[in-house]
């Protein structure tokens, strides 16, 4: 069995799992209130440092263009983008401003399929899968919550520049490709919670990226003419131990 498969099925399932892991922290939160405290100094640190584990989907989001309502693409009923499992290794590094924000960047390496697929009024259709390793470097504003206990919970939001690791993204189509630039821009926005244990604080995360950059290149094909904007849509779940 292809080691790529077992890959897709671990995100696929581990990704819904780390969901319920984060609804249920937030749950327990109250229950954590009187807690003894451990590491009752740890947010005192100026600057402190860490690495994560990121589980994600993600998609494209596209806009027709003018060619689209053509009778050049008659024989085209419509394009969709759907969701793909990915993940993601990186970095911490968090300067504390005061008591409630601090200021994070998460140096980071993406692994990502977007999968577009054309359907056509004959009832056939083809896919374009484009796979991409990107280097991110996400700057978040992190709001932090008053801590209860051991737990604290904390919202973020800021934005990402990205760019792509292999200078190629891998298209898989046995006819013209669809071109995509190999640079992005996401805002991001999420929220988390800290759990501080003795040694060591853990972080579950979600956050929500909305690409803002046409991810559509020049290059032409039959596949990039019925469209005239594509960015990316995408879910994360993250483990943060600092």
């Amino acid at each position: 069995m292809p080691s790529s498969y077992l890959r897709n099925k671990f995100i696929i399932y581990g990704l819904p799992i780390a969901l319920l892991m984060l609804a249920a922290a937030s749950l327990q939160a109250q229950h954590f209130k009187w807690a003894r405290r451990n590491n009752p100094e740890f947010d005192n640190r100026k600057i402190s440092y860490g690495f994560m584990i990121g589980l994600h989907t993600s998609a494209y989001q596209l806009k027709y263009s003018d060619q689209f309502v053509t009778q050049n693409f008659d024989t085209v009923h419509s394009v969709q983008g759907s969701f793909s499992p990915g993940f993601s290794l990186g970095f911490l590094v968090n300067y504390r401003v005061n008591e409630v924000l601090d200021i994070r960047i998460l140096p980071k390496a993406g692994f990502y399929n977007h999968k577009l697929t054309y359907f056509y009024t004959n009832g056939t259709t083809k896919q374009q899968l484009v796979e991409t390793t990107m280097v991110e470097l996400p700057i978040l504003v992190k709001y932090k919550s008053m801590r209860r206990g051991n737990v604290r919970m904390y919202m973020i939001g800021g934005f990402t520049p990205a760019i792509e690791a292999s200078g190629k993204n891998d298209v898989q189509s046995t006819t013209a490709n669809l071109d995509i630039r190999n640079v992005n821009l996401s805002l991001d926005a999420g929220f988390g919670f800290d759990f501080y244990f003795p040694l060591f604080k853990f972080s579950q995360e979600i956050r929500f990226s909305k690409g803002i950059a046409n991810m559509l290149g020049p290059d032409p094909s039959i596949y990039s003419a019925p469209l005239k904007y594509l960015n990316t849509n995408t879910i994360s779940v993250y483990f943060i131990f600092q």
